[in-house]
């Protein structure tokens, strides 16, 4: 169900059900969520980064034809869909999705979880909960897209392609769809480059911040670059800069 690999810094997870457009099934969601706990362990791995098989799909969303076959009590008791999801958002390491191909319902959702999301020519994305009587992403598009576009994205399930998804920054970059990986491998290396620790803090802080006053944002930036210096010598720090001045 999932290709695992490792490029220096970067760990790569690969939906791989391409015959099925990547969708979830249990068996899938059971696989990515075992990943992502076993790069968040591996001292190896500064960043993941998360791709679809094929050139059709990043993901289409969750296997319909497996969810009608069970029960709504089996899904409960399951949590299916649930658990993954958060754990993706709070995963303990920085998350880059290279959206390879189209992104619709639980793949759009995924998609948004990312805390980058690097596109292609063959990218598009539609949060279809609205068309199959579902909610979800209201808790992650409105802060990438803001207020006004995640209603209209949410409410009307419609397709975003490449070009309007960059220009309403629900992808941070488009590229060739043959420079996608490198791009995203890159991107994840000059990540995996700086200080882990400070690096896992800073996005700690940023989800932590959400939704609360400037104030407090300000006070969690400073309790945690206070503990963040208690490891950090200043010489360690500008261990680079401090390296250059001494070759001039």
């Amino acid at each position: 169900m999932l290709l695992l690999d490792r490029q220096e810094s970067v760990g790569i997870i690969t939906l791989n059900r391409p015959e099925k457009l990547n969708a979830f099934n249990r068996a899938l969601i059971m696989e990515l969520d075992q990943a992502l706990s076993q790069f968040e362990k591996d001292d190896l791995v500064k960043v993941i980064v998360v791709t679809g098989a094929g050139e059709r799909a990043f993901s289409a969303g969750a296997d319909i034809h497996e969810r009608i076959q069970h029960s709504e009590t089996e899904y409960e008791e399951q949590r299916y869909g649930a658990d993954w999801v958060w754990h993706l958002a709070m995963c303990k390491k920085p998350t880059i999705g290279a959206i390879n191909g189209l992104a619709y319902g639980g793949g759009a959702l995924m998609a948004s979880i990312f805390d980058i999301r690097i596109g292609c020519e063959r990218t598009s994305f539609r949060f279809l909960g609205v068309v199959y009587g579902l909610i979800n992403s209201t808790w992650t598009l409105p802060l990438i897209v803001g207020w006004p576009v995640a209603k209209e994205l949410l409410l009307t399930g419609r397709t975003v392609e490449p070009e309007e998804a960059l220009n309403i920054r629900l992808l941070n970059k488009l590229v060739p769809s043959a420079d996608l990986m490198k791009f995203a491998v890159e991107m994840g290396q000059n990540i995996g480059a700086h200080d882990a620790s400070v690096v896992q803090v800073m996005r700690e802080i940023l989800v932590r911040n959400i939704g609360l006053n400037w104030r407090e944002m300000f006070l969690n930036e400073s309790e945690a670059a206070s503990g963040v210096l208690k490891t950090l010598s200043l010489r360690k720090s500008f261990k680079n800069f401090l390296e250059r001045k001494s070759k001039k």
